[in-house]
């Protein structure tokens, strides 16, 4: 039988390096989303070309081997920012979609609301303009596909099931729409007036949504 003074002891051992072990994951933690935050606010304002590491540790205020115990180089650094700034559109999205169950009204809202991203000055330069030049265009691709084909490809589904009897259509219009969209988004991202690049977008994709739906009454 156990000493209660040694269980106690014990106890208070396995509790402070606990303490320990949780500081330094909070520290760790930390140290990671500033370095993710300096480096996309540079990344954003200088491109990844323009942005070195020596700012983007002065900026997050830590040292240079703390960068590498996160990062083993700058474009590691860069697609793990590329990466957050996918992931938090795409949960934007998702996020706006939900707002309404009518599968027409939700594909007019996804596509609305990444429009804007597309507008948004951080979307814009990490994702659609330095994303090619610094992951290369098939890493880009990749990514892309990642964060939105799921997304379109549920729009789609929901749209064809409103529509009845052209499910097996989907994974042909989905290939169409997800085309269609990446194209509209580099257009938007290169246009001199995204705007109104924005809303020529808006029109097209709206007249396919149009003949989509008309479908039915023409017996295709």
């Amino acid at each position: 039988m156990s000493h209660p003074a040694r269980v106690t002891k014990s106890v208070l051992r396995t509790a402070r390096k606990t303490t320990k072990t949780s500081r330094r994951q909070d520290y760790s933690s930390s140290t990671k989303r500033a370095l993710l935050d300096s480096a996309t606010a540079l990344f954003t304002d200088h491109g990844y070309a323009g942005t070195s590491l020596d700012e983007v540790v002065a900026a997050a205020r830590v040292t240079k081997g703390a960068l590498y115990h996160h990062f083993p180089s700058k474009l590691a650094l860069f697609e793990n920012v590329f990466l957050r700034v996918q992931e938090r559109t795409t949960a934007d999205i998702e996020k706006a979609i939900k707002a309404t169950k009518d599968p027409w009204e939700r594909a007019q809202i996804g596509l609305d609301k990444f429009l804007e991203v597309c507008r948004e000055p951080q979307f814009r330069r990490i994702c659609m303009q330095e994303g090619p030049v610094a992951l290369g265009h098939e890493r880009w691709q990749e990514a892309e596909k990642a964060a939105s084909y799921g997304i379109v490809r549920g729009a789609v589904d929901d749209l064809l099931a409103d529509l009845g009897d052209v499910e097996q259509l989907g994974e042909a219009f989905t290939a169409v729409f997800y085309g269609a969209i990446r194209s509209a988004s580099e257009y938007v991202a290169d246009a001199e007036d995204p705007d109104a690049a924005s809303e020529d977008v808006q029109a097209s994709i709206g007249a396919l949504l149009a003949g989509l739906r008309m479908m039915p009454a023409h017996g295709a």
